[in-house]
């Protein structure tokens, strides 16, 4: 829709035309809006290539690729920009560790998207939000308001519509979203008390380092020339879709508040959801459609209380 201003009187023309998509584009909030948005699309891409691929390649092999492809780009981006500050960090344990536990998190993931339907394994996932707020709640002593563990216990309630006793998911594969929540929040914990020092392209960076390391010795004994000369169009995605991912969540921080950002990262369960249905068919019946919309409407809601209190303590 076009918004006309007042015209002069000797003129029938407009003052202006105004596109509200393209002016809400223009400002940094917009832009950082559709940033997460594309980085949603990503990930939720990047879990659908995962379990299309690892059907036909080792997963280990796979996962090696990614964060190898990761370093290198990052690298080949920032080092004509930055130069060695690039290398620079104040925390080099805190990027072991950070590393480390992100590389427990993908290992979950790609094994767990084997044997799981996309759509459902995001949704369980996209509790790692609220798991980091109890976690810090619990271990670090942090204040949590009351209306945050009755949004976390909803959010609970909607995992168990979605992996309850008989329904379509119901099975020994649970225990890899599982510890991925559990890995996941303990890896935001981390990152929000440690990074406020760290430059996230190097961060960026070193988490690819970190996991290309730590499964390098691992591919003298996954490591399959068939499956790469057959299948190496899907490594080049997988990594590249991890890759923009993270970088497109880099940009979209950078212009806004994560507070502001927040609930705009579950429509990653919307695409998930729909990419499941066009590549492998699979619809959730009804009460997994039900418990999906009840984590998406609680972790929402734990994101608007996160604002609410940023804005409060700046006020």
């Amino acid at each position: 829709m076009v918004f006309a201003g007042l015209s002069d009187q000797n003129s029938q023309k407009p003052r202006y035309s105004l596109n509200p998509a393209l002016f809400f584009l223009k400002t940094r909030t917009g832009q950082a809006v559709g940033l997460i948005l594309l980085a949603t699309l990503s990930f939720a891409a990047l879990d659908t290539a995962t379990k299309f691929a690892t059907q036909a390649v080792p997963v280990l092999m796979l996962l090696w690729f990614r964060y190898a492809f990761q370093a290198v780009v990052t690298a080949a981006l920032r080092w004509p920009v930055q130069g060695r500050a690039f290398l620079r960090t104040p925390n080099p344990r805190f990027q072991a560790l950070r590393g480390l536990l992100l590389l427990s998190v993908s290992t979950c993931s790609f094994y767990g998207l084997q044997h799981l339907p996309v759509g459902e394994f995001t949704a369980i996932v996209m509790l790692s939000p609220m798991a980091a707020t109890a976690m810090a709640g619990i271990f670090l002593g942090q204040s949590v308001l009351p209306v945050r563990w009755v949004l976390m216990a909803v959010g609970l309630g909607g995992v168990w519509m979605v992996v309850r006793p008989g329904g379509q998911v119901f099975g020994w594969a649970l225990l890899f979203p599982v510890v991925l929540v559990v890995t996941y929040g303990w890896f935001q914990v981390l990152t929000s008390r440690l990074s406020g020092d760290e430059n996230p392209y190097t961060t960026h960076f070193y988490t690819g380092l970190v996991g290309a390391l730590l499964l390098a010795p691992v591919q003298l004994g996954v490591w399959d020339a068939t499956a790469w000369s057959g299948h190496w169009p899907w490594f080049l995605v997988v990594g590249f879709l991890g890759t923009f991912g993270h970088w497109m969540l880099i940009h979209a921080f950078n212009r806004a508040s994560a507070g502001v950002l927040s609930p705009f990262l579950y429509t990653q369960i919307a695409f998930a959801t729909l990419l499941g249905w066009l590549v492998f068919a699979h619809v959730p019946d009804a009460l997994a459609w039900a418990g999906i919309a009840v984590i998406a409407a609680s972790g929402v809601g734990n994101a608007l209380v996160s604002l609410l209190e940023h804005r409060r303590r700046r006020q």
